[in-house]
């Protein structure tokens, strides 16, 4: 493959990846979404995964209580995993 292609190609996953970020984050800041901590799957939290990460997709391992995703509005603490515990509003002590 061209490697200017390859780069363009990177460059825009890279870039839709940050705009649905951007997105969720607005849903957020208008209510209909909310961040629910220990619900993301390892590499999936939307951020927030404790110390030594950075960020979205930086959790660990599964269910990490400390990493959340965005969910509807409403629903974290209705969400059962199979880690043993609900979602939560606020990080769950491993």
């Amino acid at each position: 493959m061209n490697p200017k292609l390859a780069t363009a190609i990177a460059t825009a996953i890279s870039l839709s990846g940050a705009v649905a970020y951007a997105d969720d984050a607005k849903k957020a800041e208008k209510g209909d979404m909310e961040k629910c901590y220990g619900v993301a799957l390892a590499g999936e939290n939307d951020c927030a995964a404790g110390p030594g990460t950075t960020c979205a997709g930086t959790s660990t391992k599964d269910y990490q209580g400390n990493a959340w995703k965005l969910v509807p509005a409403g629903t974290c603490t209705e969400i059962e995993t199979p880690a043993g515990h609900n979602g939560s509003l606020e990080p769950i002590e491993s």
